[in-house]
C-alpha cells in the first residue's frame, strides 16, 4: 500500500473525499480492503475490552445496569447492539480457539456470534470430544474473503445432519414464529416478524417474481429501491390474495417450497446418520437439505416435507454434478433448469449470491457460434453477470467460464485482475 493510501486509512475522515481523486483504483482498491482489516480488529479490540469490564465493572457500569447499556449510553450503538458485544465477549471466553480466530481478524464478528451459539448448545448426539474437530470445521468455513453466511450455516446443518436428534435446530422452531402489526400515530402501519426457515422461504419464493426490478416501457432502469420494491410485492401479494379468495380448498398442486437433497440422504433412516458403517464418512458426504432463497434445511425437516410433496429426479455424477438434460432449441427447458438449480444453486459467479429466481442460463460457448443447449455448456448467471459474459460496456478484459474435470463450471479472470489467469471456483462449489 502507499503512504497516500496509508494515510487514507489511518487518518480521519472529515475532507477525505475531497482528496480521494488522488488515489488510483489500484490503491482506492487497497484502502478499502485495508479498512475492512483494521475495522475487523477494532470490533475484536472493542468485545475483549468490553468484556474485560464486565467482569470489572465499576460505578458507572454498574449504574447503566450491564457494560452493554453502558456502551450503548457512551456511543452511537443501539442497546441491542452494545449487549450483543458484551454476550459475544463472555461466550467467547470458553471457546478460546473461536477467540483466537476473531482475535486474528480470520473470523468476523456475525460468524463468531454464529460459532459459539453452535458449541454453547450442540447437537444433543454430539459427543464432547468432536467438538474441538468441529470448530475448525466452522473457522475454516469462516474465514478468508470467500467466506460468506451461507457457508457457516451450510457447515452447522452438516455437523447437526451428522449428529442427528429430535432437537428442533432454532432456524426450523415454529414455536418461535412471530409477527407483530401495529398501526402508527400518523396512520400507517408497522410490520415486523421472526419467522423460521421454511416459512421465510415461501414469503420469499411467493414474492420473487413480484419484487423484480421492471423498467418503463421506454427502457428506463426501475428506479424503486429493493425495499420500496419489496413493499410493492407485498402489497401486490395481499391484493391478488383477496381478489382470488378462494384459498383453502383441498388437492390442489402446492408450488410453495423448492428443496434439494441427496436421494440417499433423503430416504436414509435417521438412526443410520449418526453412526456410519465404516466410521470414515467425511461431513462433506452428508447432504443437507438446501432451499434456494434460505439455504441448508435439517435433513428431518426435508424429510418431513418429502412426505407430502412432488419430486423431481436430476441425476448426479460421481463430482456431484447433474448429467446432462435432454438437449433442447436455444431455450433452455423445465427439466434443463431444474438441473442447473441443483448444480450452481443461483449465480455462478465467484463470490455471487444472486438466488436462482433471478439468474438466466447462459450458453458459455454462445448459441450463435453453434453452442449446444447442454448442460456442460450452460451456467446460471445473474442479469449483471450475464451481461459481463456479454463484454459490458466499458470493462476491460473478458472473463471465461470453462467446465472442469469435476463437471461443476469455473471462471478465470482477465489479466486487468489476475495476469496469471488462475481459474476460480463457482461461489457455490464449497470444501471444508
Amino acid at each position: 500500500m502507499s503512504a497516500l493510501s496509508s494515510d487514507v486509512v489511518s487518518g480521519s475522515a472529515v475532507g477525505l473525499r475531497g482528496r480521494l481523486w488522488r488515489l488510483s483504483s489500484a490503491e482506492l482498491r487497497a484502502a478499502a480492503v485495508e479498512a475492512s482489516a483494521e475495522i475487523l480488529r477494532l470490533e475484536a479490540v472493542r468485545v475483549a475490552v468490553v468484556d474485560e469490564l464486565s467482569m470489572r465493572p465499576d460505578d458507572q457500569v454498574i449504574a447503566s445496569r450491564g457494560v452493554g447499556a453502558w456502551l450503548a449510553a457512551h456511543t452511537m450503538l443501539q442497546v441491542r447492539d452494545g449487549k450483543k458485544i458484551a454476550a459475544l465477549g463472555a461466550a467467547l471466553r470458553a471457546f478460546p480457539a473461536v477467540a483466537a480466530g476473531f482475535d486474528d481478524g480470520d473470523c468476523s464478528f456475525d460468524h463468531a456470534v454464529l460459532i459459539v451459539a453452535f458449541c454453547e448448545s450442540p447437537p444433543k448426539g454430539m459427543p464432547e470430544e468432536a467438538l474441538p474437530k468441529c470448530i475448525d470445521l466452522l473457522l475454516a468455513a469462516a474465514s478468508g474473503v470467500e467466506a460468506t453466511t451461507t457457508k457457516v450455516r451450510h457447515v452447522i446443518a452438516t455437523l447437526e445432519r451428522v449428529f442427528e436428534s429430535d432437537e428442533i435446530p432454532p432456524a426450523e422452531d415454529v414455536d418461535r414464529n412471530e409477527l407483530r402489526i401495529a398501526s402508527t400515530l400518523n396512520g400507517r402501519v408497522v410490520v415486523r416478524g421472526d419467522f423460521d426457515a421454511l416459512t421465510g422461504e415461501m414469503l420469499l419464493s411467493a414474492l420473487s417474481n413480484l419484487t423484480m426490478p421492471t423498467p418503463a416501457p421506454d427502457g428506463t432502469p426501475d428506479a424503486r429501491s429493493a425495499a420500496k420494491r419489496t413493499a410493492d410485492g407485498f402489497t401486490e401479494l395481499i391484493r391478488r390474495y383477496l381478489d382470488c379468495a378462494k384459498t383453502g380448498t383441498d388437492g390442489g398442486q402446492r408450488p410453495h417450497v423448492n428443496v434439494h437433497i441427496n436421494a440417499r440422504d433423503l430416504a436414509e433412516h435417521r438412526d443410520c446418520a449418526a453412526a456410519p458403517s465404516d466410521g470414515e464418512e467425511s461431513p462433506s458426504d452428508l447432504d443437507v437439505g438446501h432451499m434456494p432463497w434460505l439455504g441448508p434445511l435439517s435433513v428431518s425437516q426435508t424429510r418431513l416435507l418429502g412426505c407430502d410433496c412432488f419430486l423431481s429426479t436430476v441425476l448426479l455424477d460421481a463430482h456431484g454434478a447433474p448429467l446432462d438434460a435432454r438437449p433442447g432449441k436455444r431455450l433452455v427447458n423445465a427439466e434443463q433448469r431444474v438441473a442447473l438449480i441443483a448444480r450452481d444453486r443461483g449465480c455462478a459467479f465467484p463470490g455471487c449470491s444472486c438466488v436462482p429466481a433471478w439468474t438466466d442460463a447462459h450458453h458459455i460457448k454462445h448459441w450463435a457460434n453453434g453452442g449446444p443447449t447442454v448442460m456442460n455448456n450452460l451456467v446460471l448467471l445473474c442479469r449483471s453477470h450475464h451481461r459481463l459474459m456479454h463484454r459490458k460496456s466499458g470493462f476491460v478484459g473478458k472473463w471465461e467460464i470453462r467446465i472442469g474435470l469435476d463437471n461443476k463450471p469455473w471462471f478465470i479472470p482477465p489479466p486487468s485482475i489476475d495476469p496469471q489467469r488462475h481459474p476460480r471456483p463457482a461461489n457455490t462449489t464449497f470444501k471444508t
